[in-house]
């Protein structure tokens, strides 16, 4: 095995950081079920937040970056709930100037669900770890226990599928853009509701009948209209890391948001969203970790 002394600079710093990060994954995970063992699960974590039902993604972050500042205290770290169009120009005018040149909206921006989290690099520069969206589409579980009926006659157990959250794709394309010039893309899209089905479920309504919602149906999935977004590439997957092709003679970078689903339908536990959210944020410290070794090694 190689010492670190025979290891160029740049793997060395790399080598140093990951590590570094690696490490305060194990810790944090040690003090997570502590804090489980202590104070019952999500409570304790979340404080009486996490017995609502309908928790934010964005509180969430908050949550997130609390703990990557006592993870990592050498670091940086802030939180804003949008990025204005004219900053995502003017990254991409820095990779080629023919980029970035159409704005018709002066204050136009994209507000993600969950905001946005970043770390000051050595250089001073702000860089994303995390960008965070928590879509619900489709109401058939709530109908069906409740006993409403739905369709235009009130005769129907099912309700046809809209296309709202194919307002992700922009979301997703604009901070693709912002973040052209990393090797990274931390979005992570949670999913949850009938039309995100990836097993066939029953539902029983208040009379006792049982109706069956399947997984496959065109009248209810919606998946297929959002893979687009990550390549076909699996779902529940941390797809932080940005995935390099060859093609004959081209390389060709895929930046993948990481979509993650409630397969039966359910809300997510907040807890669950908070592990997947932090582990993808760590990867992107890992990533970035040659640029941040200064202050990861600052005594």
């Amino acid at each position: 095995m190689k010492s670190l002394d025979t290891i160029p600079i740049y793997q060395n710093k790399m080598y140093f950081c990951r590590n570094v990060i690696i490490m305060a994954k194990k810790n944090q995970s040690k003090r997570l079920t502590e804090q489980h063992r202590e104070h019952h699960g999500a409570v304790g974590i979340f404080g009486e937040e996490a017995k609502l039902h309908d928790m934010t993604v964005g509180k969430i972050s908050h949550h997130i970056i609390r703990q990557l500042e006592e993870d990592f205290p050498q670091l940086v770290f802030r939180y804003r709930p949008s990025i204005e169009k004219k900053e995502i120009n003017e990254a991409l005018r820095k990779i080629d100037p023919e980029l970035g040149q159409t704005l018709f909206v002066e204050n136009a921006s994209i507000i993600p669900d969950g905001g946005i989290i970043e770390v000051k690099d050595d250089n001073d520069n702000w860089r994303v770890v995390l960008v965070s969206e928590a879509k619900h589409q489709g109401k058939d579980i709530e109908n069906i226990k409740s006993g409403e009926l739905v369709g235009k006659d009130k005769n129907q157990d099912l309700m046809a599928a809209g296309n709202a959250i194919e307002r992700s794709h922009k979301n997703i394309s604009e901070i693709a853009n912002f973040m052209l010039a990393e090797s990274h893309f931390p979005y992570v899209l949670f999913l949850e509701g009938s039309n995100f089905l990836t097993e066939t479920i029953e539902v029983k309504r208040p009379d006792g009948r049982s109706v069956t919602l399947e997984y496959d149906s065109g009248l209810l999935n919606r998946l297929d209209r959002l893979t687009a977004a990550n390549y076909g590439m699996p779902i529940n997957t941390n797809l932080c890391k940005n995935k390099f092709v060859q093609h004959d003679d081209k390389t060709i970078m895929l930046q993948a948001a990481s979509i993650y689903t409630q397969g039966n339908g359910e809300s997510w536990d907040v807890v669950k969203m908070f592990d997947i959210m932090l582990e993808i944020s760590k990867t992107s410290l890992q990533i970035l970790g040659s640029d941040l070794f200064n202050q990861l090694t600052k005594s």
